[in-house]
Parts: C-alpha cells; structure tokens; sequence
C-alpha cells in the first residue's frame, strides 16, 4: 500500500506540479518563523477543541461509531491541509454529508461507506487533475442556498430521536417516514433526555456572549457531561444515553465502552470479505454524489476564507488535495470529508497563519483519542444532538434566504423553493441536478430577452440614408438558440416593396449553431421572396461561424460587408444591377 501510494503522490507531482501542496510552499516562502509555528499552534488548538465534539457528533448522526469520526478528522485534516491550496482550510466530516452518508450506511453498512469515500477521493482527484475547480462558479446561488437550508432541515429533523430520547428501533429512510416514526414515537419522550438537549443548547447559545478565548462546545458539553454523570448517580431513576452505553469498541480482549484509546489503525475499506464489481456498481451514484458535495462545499469554504483574509487559493490543487485527503482516510477508517466552513472560520479568528494549523488541530485531535477516549464516554447522545442542532441552525442561514426570497426575482425563488423541496424529500443530488437545469433555463430566457431586433424602412425618420427599396434589420446581442428564432421572425414582416434586406450584426457577439440554423432558415425565405440579403458588420466569431457554413457561395442573393455603411452601398450598387431584387437562380453574381 505505501509503494501504491508514493506512486500516486509521483504521479501527481508529474501531472500538477505547481498545484500540489501549493499553500504551504507559499507559507515558508514568504517567511515562517517560530512565532508563526506557535500562532498556528495555538489556531490548530482551538480548532482540536471545536472539532472533537463535532467530529463524533457528525459520525453517530451519519450512523456509525463516534471514532469514525475522530479518524476523518486526523487523516483527512492533515494531509488535506499538507497538500491543499487554501492556507486556511480545516477538513473533516461535516453536517452536509449526512443526508448522503446515512442511507449508505444503512444500505451497505460501514464497508460501504467506507469504500464509496474513497471512490469519492478518486473522483475528486480527476476533477482536480482536469482543472474543474472554477466549475463551482456556475452552479447559482439560489441553488446553493435551497439544498443547503434543505440538507439543515433533514439533520435537525434527525436529532430529534436524541433530543426527546425518543424509542425508535430504526428510523426509516423516507423524510416523511421520518416524520411519522418520530411522531408515532412520542409517548416515549424522556424528559432527562430533553432537559439534558436544552440546557446544553442554552449553554452553546450563552458560552460565546461571555467569553470567546474558549470555544463554547467544549465548556458545555463538558460542564452537561459532569452534571449528567453526577446526577445518574445520585438519582438512580435518572437516566440519559451516553456514548458510552450507546457504543462499545473491541481493543484485543477487552469490551471499552465508548471510543477506543488507539490512533487510526491502517484497514482495507471494504472489509475482510473483499470487493465485488456488484458493489462497486451500485456505489458508482453515492461516489458521486459525495464527490460533487465535496466539491462544492470545500471550494465554497475556500472563497468565503479568501474574503476574511484577503488571500487566493488554488481551487485545482484543493480538489487534488481532497481528492487525496479522502482516497487515504478510508485505509484508516475514517469517512468522507470536506472543507468545514465553521473550523476554517474558527481557525482564521484564532490567528492561524499556514496550512500548518489545520495540521496541529489533527495532531490534537489524535492525542485527545489517545489520552481521553475514557472520558469521551460520559458524553450524553442529547448534548451532541443539541450541537448539532445548532449547527444546522447555523448552516441554513434563515435570515439570508427569507432575505433572497423577499428581494430576489420570482423564478431564483422557484428555484430556491425546488432545491429545499427536493433536498429533504428526496436527496441533494437530484436537488441540485434540477436546480442547475431550472437555472440554466431561467438565465437563458434572461438572455434571449437581452437580444433586440429592429426593422428600419427607408421611409423612417430615422434612416433617411437607407437607399428606397432597402430594409434595414438590426439586431443587438448573443444570437443564441435562447433568442435566435425569436429574432429571425421579425423578418417575415418585411414590406413586399422591399427588393433588399441588411442585416446589421455588428452588436452580435456571438452565434451557435441554432442561431445559424435560424438564419439560413431566414436567409432560404428571403432567397424565396427574391430579395438580395447583405450581411454588415459581423463581428469576428460571428464572421467565422459564416464563412465555415459559406453563406455567401451557398446562397446566390447573399453577401457579407464589414461595415453598416459599406453595406448599405452594397445593397443600393446591386439593386441598380437587378433592379427587381435577387435573381432566381442562386448564383452568386458580385457586383461590377
């Protein structure tokens, strides 16, 4: 495996040498010294801290143990970041992939998830070998926000099982499945369970508008974990599900309740039984899928780290990067991950200065396993529920999209609307397959009506330089098939006393083969009616489309002038030459 892998680094390096690692190059390029190394030191702390808690949080809500979590956190986090091109970016599992992850992990268990994370990493490498990084650019940001408010929805729905320490032997896979089992589960609300959620939330919520030098996860879950654990042992009938009752790990011949005090131990993914081409055939869609929100989450986190800080990153080289980052984790067992907006944000706040934070927060994570895992296991299932809860508050940012649904047009708020719809009924993939088709649909009828037409007479005011019995058509625009047939009917109205059409293209940027297609169709009609058609002022794209189709030796009774006004001669010469408008026959015959 290590041969396999210094392989791959090799031929990486081969293929995008300049992207490869290319936010740590340029840290020690501009100067790194021991005051750095100890502002990312104490960054990459702060950062440990926040991620510990929600990196186990993220794992149970996927549906596997809470190490699996802590796992994606130090493999991933560290060679993302070492290999990455954002100087800011945190990795590890994060709340996005839960809607994508859970149905994986119930279908095919953790050999699946895991082996569908690493054909995730190998996509996310092509994608960043093919230099597919400024691709996020053009998914809309109705879209964006749709699937992202739709995937908050779907986790807090799930955390209600622990927040109500609600009797549900296993949750259904349907969104309103979902509903109807929390539901049907109501009788069984613990109230212990709830008032563990709540006074844990009314900390995360409190901790933060007192102090900010400690992150507020870590005080609460702490300070509820002490509570809880003394409160079971004074009331007996006092009673909440902890990670340690909920989960137990085998280390040798020993049962460890909770997580196991041992660093990522190296694992085939798919198991001891091996991998079929069956397998593999029906994770090809939930690969991609992870590779897409991977994609687009990471990419996301890496802009909005450029705006707080005023740097650039290499979109290529973090897709590359991620693409490492998740073909690795799996062989440790850890699960997808991505750029965590949240950490990034948490780690640019407390001062990190390279790549090299986001390192240290992984260290951190791995020597917290190694010396806490026994303590881990008092941490009640309701308080991490209560994090998440949080989180996914955070993450559908309520106030910005009411805010784009009040200002924005009314089709980005269909749009909108269809993305969030989709995402919690059924999944995010098809939520953003159809958002971008809607999308895409919507801006070219936005472009189509950016393209004018005009049919000018000589009799028009206007025109008085037009030469009798010649029309003057402009159009201005993409002549595109969103606004070529559009534009090319308005010729079907040109006066019978017309022997001459110029068709003024000089504000035509560009045309594709509808537009052309339109035209000739156009064109044909004209040659019909027997009026000669002059071509002005193409611009160069358009000009070069026209002479691969040969307009003017195709059509006898058309030609092509650069300029409006040599055009308007042009037309004015050849009416004297044929004064009852374009021959019959369709040979071209230019002018004496």
């Amino acid at each position: 495996m290590r041969k396999t892998s210094r392989r791959l680094l090799m031929s990486l390096g081969e293929v995008a040498p300049v992207q490869l690692g290319i936010a740590l190059r340029r840290s020690f390029a501009r100067g790194y010294t021991l005051s750095s190394l100890k502002a990312d030191a104490m960054a990459g702390g702060v950062v440990g801290i926040v991620a510990l808690p929600l990196s186990m949080a993220l794992a149970i809500a996927v549906g596997v143990p809470p190490q699996h979590g802590l796992y994606t956190a130090i493999v991933a986090g560290f060679f993302v970041a070492l290999f990455g091109g954002s100087k800011f970016q945190v990795t590890g599992p994060t709340a996005a992939f839960v809607v994508i992850l859970a149905p994986i992990v119930a279908k095919y268990g953790l050999d699946g998830l895991l082996t569908a994370g690493l054909m995730a990493g190998i996509i996310l490498l092509a994608m960043g070998i093919a230099r597919l990084g400024r691709l996020i650019e053009f998914i809309p940001h109705p879209v964006t926000t749709g699937f992202t408010a739709g995937i908050a929805t779907v986790i807090a729905t799930l955390q209600i099982k622990d927040v109500l320490g609600l009797s549900i032997a296993k949750m259904p896979d349907a969104y309103t499945e979902k509903l109807a089992a929390l539901w049907g589960a109501r009788a069984s609300t613990s109230f212990a369970e709830l008032g563990t959620a709540a006074t844990t939330l009314a900390l995360l919520l409190a901790i933060p508008r007192l102090t900010k030098r400690i992150p507020a996860p870590l005080l609460a879950i702490g300070f509820v974990s002490i509570v809880a654990t003394l409160l079971a042992r004074t009331f007996p009938a006092f009673h909440v599900a902890t990670i340690g009752t909920r989960f137990h790990s085998q280390v040798g011949d020993h049962v460890v309740a909770g997580i196991p005090p041992l660093p990522p131990m190296p694992r085939m993914p798919w198991g001891g039984g091996g991998i079929s081409f069956a397998m593999l055939h029906d994770l090809v869609g939930p690969a991609l899928a992870i590779a897409l929100l991977g994609a687009i989450e990471s990419l996301l986190s890496a802009v909005i780290a450029d705006a707080m800080t005023g740097r650039k990153h290499d979109p290529n080289g973090e897709l590359i990067a991620l693409g490492i980052g998740n073909v690795i984790t799996p062989f440790f067992g850890g699960i997808a991950a991505t750029g965590a907006l949240a950490r990034t944000a948490t780690n640019i706040r407390a001062g990190a200065v390279s790549p090299i934070s986001a390192m240290i927060h992984a260290v951190f994570v791995l020597v917290a396993v190694l010396v806490a895992a026994p303590l881990v296991a008092y941490v009640p299932m309701a308080a991490l529920a209560a994090l998440l809860l949080l989180v996914a508050w955070n993450m559908s940012d309520v106030r910005h999209a009411i805010h784009v649904i009040r200002v924005a047009p009314r089709s980005d708020v269909f749009v909108l609307v269809t993305c969030y719809g989709l995402t919690v009924i059924f999944d995010m993939v098809m939520a953003i397959g159809v958002g971008v088709v809607l999308a895409a649909l919507l801006f070219m009828k936005r472009m189509s009506e950016l393209t004018s037409t005009r049919l000018v007479s000589a009799e028009s005011e206007e025109h008085r330089a037009i030469p009798k019995g010649v029309a003057l058509y402009e159009i201005a625009g993409p002549l595109f098939f969103g606004a070529a047939q559009r534009a090319m009917d308005t010729l079907e109205v040109v006066s019978a006393d017309a022997r001459a059409v110029v068709l003024a293209l000089g504000a035509v940027p560009v045309i594709d083969a509808t537009g052309l297609v339109a035209l000739e169709s156009a064109l044909e009609r004209l040659r019909l009616q027997r009026k000669i058609v002059v071509i002005a002022g193409p611009l160069p794209e358009p000009r070069k489309v026209f002479d691969k189709a040969n307009l003017e030796e195709h059509y006898g009774s058309v030609f092509v002038a650069p300029t409006l006004v040599e055009a308007l001669q042009l037309a004015s010469d050849l009416l004297l030459l044929s004064p009852q408008g374009a021959p019959s026959s369709q040979s071209n015959v230019a002018p004496a």
